[in-house]
């Protein structure tokens, strides 16, 4: 597996990771379908899991992937020393919807809780703030986070739907090693609202979110003719192409594609060894322009 490192620091994972969201959501996987997902990603190279506390049915059901994910590197047979899970915090899930809160008491409990949820013997690796709410100042609410450093519950932070502006306030504050915005061929902001350049400047890891267009457009990449033309000719899912396309536009993307089958995590960990040329990757860029 082609690695790259995580933000400024000295970690290295996988050039692709996996989203744990759709193993928690109410239409999830039996968890032990769910656990063979995740170790198949392991044996097939991947150091990165991304989760969050709300990947979730509702509130009743809070931090499930975080606990599902901490099941499965316990049950896992191989070595899981390197593996790297990033988790994030700030929403909440109340009656199965997504609202955010900032307040930093609320944020304070979940990190314990998530710590908790990991086990509780070491650091969370990579904590994100969810998404900023308009209710809290940005450093209110990423103080928690800084605390729970100090306290030795959380070794990185990171951050999630940010602007430019944002995460520059963010820094000023704490040191951030990566930013999750959504990116995908329907959501192309990153590349012109300054975050994905600050990114490459700045050496922070760029984690796509939806990079397949999540699940109301992942059924509609064949209808982008570039796209399935491409994986006609090259033989390879359209997923696999997209995938592909992302990691072309910037040394500082990993992208994380959700999988609740063993062959979606297949398919997607096929596209590091896909290489597109710049007029494929100009092809699509126009294509969904």
């Amino acid at each position: 597996m082609e690695t790259t490192q995580l933000g400024n620091t000295n970690i290295t994972i996988s050039a692709i990771g996996l989203g744990g969201m759709p193993m928690s959501l109410s239409s999830r996987p039996p968890e032990s379908e769910a656990i063979k997902v995740i170790h198949r990603a392991l044996e097939l190279g991947i150091t990165f899991i991304d989760t969050a506390d709300s990947y979730c049915k509702d509130e009743s059901d809070k931090h499930h992937n975080e606990k599902l994910i901490a099941k499965a590197l316990k049950e896992y047979q191989g070595d899981t020393s390197k593996i790297i899970v990033a988790t994030k915090g700030g929403l909440m899930r109340p009656n199965g919807t997504w609202t955010r809160n900032g307040n930093p008491d609320h944020l304070r409990q979940t990190i314990r809780e998530s710590f908790e949820a990991f086990g509780g013997e070491k650091p969370i690796e990579v904590w994100q703030y969810h998404a900023p709410d308009s209710d809290y100042k940005i450093e209110e609410s990423l103080k928690p986070a800084k605390e729970a450093i100090d306290a030795g519950m959380i070794r990185f932070i990171g951050v999630s739907n940010f602007s430019v502006e944002q995460i520059k306030r963010a820094r000023d504050f704490v040191n951030i090693v990566s930013v999750q915005n959504q990116y995908n061929p329907w959501y192309r902001q990153p590349e012109t609202d300054g975050v994905l350049k600050y990114c490459e400047q700045e050496k922070l890891t760029f984690i796509p979110w939806s990079p397949l267009g999540g699940s109301r457009r992942v059924g509609k990449l064949e209808e982008i003719d570039a796209i399935a033309q491409l994986a006609k000719e090259k033989g390879v899912s359209v997923y696999q192409i997209v995938l592909a396309w992302l990691r072309a536009k910037s040394p500082a993307i990993v992208p994380i594609p959700g999988a609740s089958k063993v062959s979606s995590i297949e398919d997607s960990i096929k596209s590091v060894e896909l290489q597109l040329s710049p007029t494929e990757v100009q092809q699509i860029d126009a294509a969904t322009s």
